[in-house]
């Protein structure tokens, strides 16, 4: 794990108990959510390719009309009413706001030389906003993010910094990583809920499917998959996400707990996408300059398999995610460890 990952999780995790302290006396559509994800290649015992991701989201509690949200600036609401869904009837919205950095690096770190047929040494630093619009079985996602790859994105830093304290060897080619270079990420998600079935008023299956698109000098490229889930007393929200573009968010709570006071709930989930590629900053290389990067594979698959926990306000969700190779010379297929904790307040 990394420094600064720690750093990001502790603080975090520090304000649950004063976020936490008034929420059992609302209803789910007046609660608030926070979303921490952290995702390693560690759990294979790896430090390669994408080799670390934080993120933290906030979304706001269910409106109504965006403009209903008093900390949204008054100069936003024109663009707000010309998302494509913002006045659709029945519908319910939320504000979202996110932060995050990722990671990569070649398979040998202790390479000191530029190493042209391996991923690039890059790190990613982003901040962005997200417009949700949900119904009973559909839910649309707007996200726009900005941000830096290169060195300010603080990548060398927060990897070798964790590897010095751990008393392990540091990567030692951050010198090759892709140049200093602003980013912007547009990115539209749908998911729907497709069925749903509940056995003996506490087991239910469910089956969501999703689709997206992203443009931006980071990526571009577009998606469709699906997630099954089966468990006791599984939330009626749209599914887990792992960090990509347009994830969802809903508040973690089983909405029948306000009539029949299930507090807990458990389900196992298997999920699986695949993604066509036509650029990936990461890969490419810089988008205005030459620059360190791969032959990409236009085509990536991937599958996971995971479960998750929910108690009152919280849920603890985990996925092992297996990826396809995403460039022509990579060696193997990679291995990702994804936990969520998400609370609601």
């Amino acid at each position: 794990m990394k420094f600064r990952s720690y750093l990001f999780l502790l603080a975090a995790l520090a304000l649950i108990p004063a976020l936490t302290a008034a929420a059992s006396s609302k209803s789910p559509s007046d609660l608030q959510t926070l979303k921490i994800y952290f995702e390693n290649d560690l759990f294979r015992e790896t430090d390669k390719y994408y080799t670390n991701a934080v993120q933290l989201t906030w979304l706001s509690k269910d409106l109504k009309r965006y403009k209903d949200d008093v900390r949204l600036p008054e100069w936003s609401i024109p663009m707000l009413k010309a998302s494509p869904f913002s006045e659709t009837p029945g519908s319910i919205h939320n504000v979202g706001i996110l932060i995050g950095q990722h990671i990569y690096t070649p398979a040998d770190i202790q390479e000191t030389g530029l190493q042209p047929d391996d991923r690039p040494y890059a790190g990613y630093l982003f901040a962005g906003v997200a417009l949700h619009s949900k119904t009973d079985r559909v839910l649309d996602t707007l996200e726009v993010s900005f941000g830096v790859v290169g060195s300010e994105a603080l990548a060398e830093e927060a990897q070798n910094t964790v590897h010095e304290l751990r008393d392990i060897p540091t990567a030692k080619g951050w010198q090759n990583q892709l140049h200093t270079e602003p980013v912007i990420r547009f990115s539209w998600q749908r998911k729907w809920r497709l069925f749903r079935e509940t056995f003996f008023d506490t087991w239910d299956l469910d089956l969501i499917s999703h689709a997206g698109l992203t443009l931006g000098n980071v990526r571009a490229s577009a998606n469709t998959g699906g997630e099954i889930r089966f468990g006791y007393h599984i939330p009626m929200d749209f599914g887990s996400d792992a960090i990509r573009p347009g994830s969802g968010a809903s508040a973690p709570v089983i909405h029948r707990t306000a009539h029949k006071k299930h507090a807990f709930g458990c389900h196992w989930f298997f999920a699986a996408q695949i993604e066509g590629v036509g650029h990936d900053i990461f890969l490419d290389g810089n988008t205005f300059q030459d620059s360190p990067g791969v032959e990409k594979e236009k085509g990536v698959v991937d599958v996971s398999t995971g479960f998750s926990l929910n108690f009152n306000h919280y849920q603890f969700t985990y996925r092992h995610l297996y990826r396809t190779k995403q460039f022509v010379n990579q060696k193997q297929d990679h291995i990702i460890g994804s936990l969520t904790l998400t609370l609601a307040f």
